[in-house]
């Protein structure tokens, strides 16, 4: 997964910053979005993955799939991965794109793992309090995971907290074992 954010992100960067100065982040990520779903698409896999298929008739067959959705920026992003066979990163590319337009916009999207369902207030107390860390406006998206044990897990961006008595007990294994 690193591997794949690392690729992408150069793509998505650039894309950003040609939207910004656009003034267009709206479109580039509607796009985007247009151009990753397509691309998800089980039958559009196989034909970009099979090594048969030429550059050349796969960046047509896309572009024609996309039709008009993609402006002439888009089609040359679309030109560019698929010369260099990254055709498959583009919805890495667009989830780093909108990251990037995100912290752009002052907000962030925060994962927050517990062990057990959090009441409403629990949730509204914990934004607030990683808005205030952050200094951004914060995006929960809230999910449970029982194999925590107890407490919680929050990833924001590429910071990490885990503050869950799994992670607790791995490292106090790891610790003994040492």
């Amino acid at each position: 997964m690193a591997e794949i954010s690392t690729i992408a992100r150069p793509y998505a960067v650039a894309a950003f910053n040609l939207a910004k100065q656009q003034k267009a982040l709206a479109k580039w990520s509607e796009m985007l979005g247009f151009a990753a779903a397509v691309s998800n698409d089980a039958q559009m896999q196989a034909y970009i993955q099979d090594p048969k298929v030429v550059s050349s008739e796969l960046q047509a067959a896309f572009l024609k799939v996309c039709g008009d959705k993609l402006n002439e920026y888009g089609q040359n992003l679309i030109k560019v991965l698929v010369e260099y066979r990254r055709l498959s990163v583009l919805p890495a590319i667009t989830d780093a794109f909108e990251e990037l337009k995100a912290l752009d916009e002052g907000s962030l999207e925060a994962e927050i793992i517990a062990a057990s369902k959090p009441s409403a207030a629990e949730v509204k107390d914990l934004v607030k309090r990683l808005e205030a860390k952050f200094g951004k406006k914060i995006e929960a998206n809230v999910s449970v995971d029982s194999e925590l044990i107890g407490g919680i897990k929050i990833i924001v961006g590429d910071t990490v907290i885990d503050a869950s008595v799994k992670n607790q007990l791995q490292n106090l294994a790891y610790t003994l074992s040492a």
